[in-house]
């Protein structure tokens, strides 16, 4: 018999023996999908949002100055402007207004924001797909807020913002200067906090010891810690929701080392036949091994396709409110479709190597007992 079509056979009986035994194949296929499916759900969706975390934190300030009181973030004066301006390597310096405001009416917290080009007009606001939807905020529409003194305003739904940003607007409320000072109480010597653009971005450290040299009540922040705070913020999520998988995860063990532990009685006569009628061992280990791998790629395979149709396709619905954060007014958005594939390999490895290797083990046990012993049990 040639080596081809000693392969081929070996395939062939690989491919029966699957079908004689389907309904506790298909059993193991559903919980062995299943469990690559959670793992690689929580992984996509961890690594898809960082990444557009990552993105939407690019067109951040180099630099936010923030002034400090007892501890706290407080008011930082305007005449701190001309201070940072007079710092060698500094572009620009602006003043930023924003706060935050509760609806006790929809139990939600928007942001509100003077956006520092092209601001609605006074009276008029700009709002978030997600809080129009909830609020049912329509353009035109009025929306009342309770000014600092007690009062009521309403304000006109000038604009609502496209929902491709609702991942960074989804509560935002955009206003004038005029009506964001009066809402707070806030004069025009102080802003909420700086914002610093710097020449050379080498440079951003050095600028922002200066800073902190010059106004010492004040903080800085830089873009790469914001992103490194975004980073620790969804890796530390993405812990806990694997951590939860580890249940799943110890099961699979379990179930992988008691593929290891022994066969069943039926597949060791099976092997038992196999050498009576003049398979080598080797053959026989082979045709486990395709057996395993069978059951254990074509696992992985169909988990982690729906678990990318979960996380892209179906906004990761069961794992969204752990990785994403209790809000009252969700982003609803759709991730882009972002694998890291170090990861996927990983995944394989944990997922896959481990039960073809503890389906071939207990063969080769069995492979290399005389067959006679073997079929009698």
């Amino acid at each position: 018999m040639s080596v081809v079509e000693r392969h081929r056979n070996i395939l062939d009986f690989t491919l029966s023996s699957l079908l004689r035994r389907k309904g506790k194949n298909s059993a193991l296929i559903i919980v062995y999908t299943l469990v690559v499916f959670m793992l690689a759900s929580a992984l996509f969706f961890t690594q898809a949002i960082r990444r557009e975390a990552g993105l939407v934190l690019t067109n951040a300030p180099e630099l936010v100055v923030q002034r400090l009181v007892a501890g706290r973030h407080d008011l930082i004066p305007t005449a701190y402007l001309e201070k940072i301006r007079s710092i060698r390597g500094v572009t620009s310096v602006n003043g930023r207004l924003w706060g935050y405001y509760y609806d006790a009416l929809f139990g939600a917290n928007y942001t509100l924001q003077v956006p520092l080009d092209d601001p609605p007009p006074e009276g008029s606001i700009v709002v978030g797909e997600g809080l129009a939807r909830t609020s049912l905020a329509a353009v035109d529409s009025i929306m009342p807020f309770r000014m600092s003194d007690g009062t009521i305003t309403s304000f006109t739904v000038d604009k609502i913002l496209p929902a491709d940003s609702s991942l960074v607007s989804a509560d935002l409320v955009l206003m004038a200067e005029e009506d964001f000072r009066g809402m707070f109480g806030i004069d025009r010597n102080h802003a909420t906090d700086l914002v610093v653009t710097v020449r050379n971005k080498k440079e951003i450290p050095v600028i922002a010891r200066k800073i902190s040299e010059a106004l010492p009540d004040t903080r800085t922040i830089s873009r790469d810690e914001i992103l490194r705070t975004y980073d620790a913020v969804f890796s530390w999520r993405g812990g806990i929701l694997l951590a939860i998988l580890t249940g799943a995860v110890l099961a699979f063990v379990i179930f992988a080392w008691d593929r290891a532990a022994g066969l069943s009685a039926e597949e060791r006569k099976e092997i038992g036949i196999l050498k009576a009628i003049g398979w080598e061992t080797s053959d026989v280990l082979l045709m486990k091994f395709w057996e395993g791998t069978a059951v254990s790629l074509s696992s992985f395979l169909l988990g982690i396709i729906a678990a990318y149709v979960h996380v892209f396709f179906a906004s990761a619905a069961l794992f969204e409110p752990v990785l994403k954060g209790w809000s009252v007014l969700y982003p609803q958005f759709r991730l882009v479709p972002f694998i890291d594939f170090p990861q996927v390999a990983a995944l394989f490895f944990l997922t896959v190597v481990p039960y073809t290797v503890a389906t071939v083990i207990p063969s080769w046990r069995a492979a290399t007992v005389d067959p006679d012993s073997v079929m009698r049990g």
